[in-house]
């Protein structure tokens, strides 16, 4: 993780459960266990009323669910697949008893006034209501951490979420990017945006990132990510991918997960802090196993007064820097040096 420095925490994990649940509150469960047991900091968890939601005629076709699963209307599939408010606090309960933090996304007023029941530790806004002012007004009165999903959105519109939610007394907001395209292609990650982001709101930035999870790159990724600054991961996570369920595209498996994690916490050592201050106990090694001294390029006389041909910069584990060859220079020997013996102020005197 990055050294103590309180600008840089570790970055948050989130595990999106989304849908991968299918319907199932012992699936959720298992999950939960499985994000757990990976690493994760916090489990994200889609809430949904679905009469409040959608459409019954919103119509399927790719990119909208997962693949196999637009053979039927999409609200009578998501119907099938959402959990009760009742299943939700279970699950909830047993998210928290794991250790993990409550993320939550609600898609309407219904599903965010139940979601306040269940005391979520942030709140995800998600693409499809940015621009209902009302509900973003409504989720920034609640108080809490925000995760602004602006995949798909302009700058403009980041900007103008960005100030509902902080003058209906949000608090932090978080900017999180990224495409769910089932799966988003890897020239569609576009990392590059991320400081952008950054650098143009003053936000801290995180990475929802849908790469294909049979692809290696998916867990690549999110390690470039934090190299370029981010401070929060989601990435999607299954109970099983073979079983091929909703939002199987882009997630992990439980190893696959734990293994992402893994890579992320070694690339936060491996940045390190990004303050100056003394140099680190590897550098001091590093310097101290490396760097030439000032050395007797020959045997020098007691009394004899030391000239450049007389001593030489070796690698050596004695002897003074050679930034110092002009305080050795012209002083007297006060005893004898043998050849390659390193200099030391202690065995020489005043000049000659």
């Amino acid at each position: 993780m990055p050294q103590d420095n309180a600008l840089f925490p570790p970055t948050y994990i989130i595990a999106e459960m989304a849908y991968s649940h299918d319907g199932s509150a012992d699936l959720a469960i298992d999950i939960c266990e499985k994000a757990a047991r990976a690493g994760a900091d916090a489990i994200s968890v889609h809430i949904t009323h679905m009469p409040d939601y959608m459409v019954r005629h919103y119509g399927s076709g790719p990119g909208r669910v997962s693949e196999g699963k637009d053979t039927k209307p999409i609200y009578d599939y998501l119907v099938e697949i959402s959990l009760p408010f009742d299943d939700w606090a279970r699950v909830a309960g047993k998210a928290r008893g794991l250790g993990l933090e409550l993320v939550i996304m609600p898609n309407e007023g219904a599903s965010l006034e139940f979601a306040m029941t269940l005391s979520p530790n942030a709140f995800v806004l998600s693409a499809a209501c940015f621009e209902e002012y009302g509900f973003i007004a409504k989720v920034g009165s609640a108080c809490l951490p925000v995760y602004l999903r602006v995949g798909g959105a302009t700058l403009g519109e980041i900007e103008t979420v960005i100030r509902l939610l902080e003058n209906s007394g949000s608090g932090p907001v978080t900017l999180l990017y990224g495409h769910q395209n089932y799966p988003t292609g890897i020239e569609d990650t576009n990392l590059n945006y991320l400081p952008l982001l950054a650098g143009t709101f003053g936000k801290p930035v995180g990475l929802a990132e849908h790469v294909d999870a049979d692809d290696e790159f998916a867990i690549v990724a999110p390690v470039m990510a934090v190299a370029m600054g981010v401070r929060c991961i989601e990435k999607h996570i299954t109970h099983d991918r073979l079983l091929r369920g909703e939002d199987f595209e882009s997630a992990l498996n439980e190893e696959e997960f734990r293994l992402m994690v893994e890579r992320i916490r070694k690339a936060e050592k491996a940045l390190g802090a990004t303050h100056l201050g003394r140099l680190a106990d590897a550098s001091v090694a590093y310097r101290t196993n490396v760097r030439k001294r000032i050395v007797a390029a020959r045997a020098i006389e007691a009394g004899e007064t030391v000239t450049p041909d007389a001593i030489a910069c070796k690698r050596s584990d004695e002897g003074l820097a050679p930034s110092m060859m002009d305080s050795v220079v012209g002083r007297l020997a006060t005893r004898a040096i043998s050849a390659d013996e390193g200099l030391t102020l202690d065995m020489l005197g005043t000049a000659g």
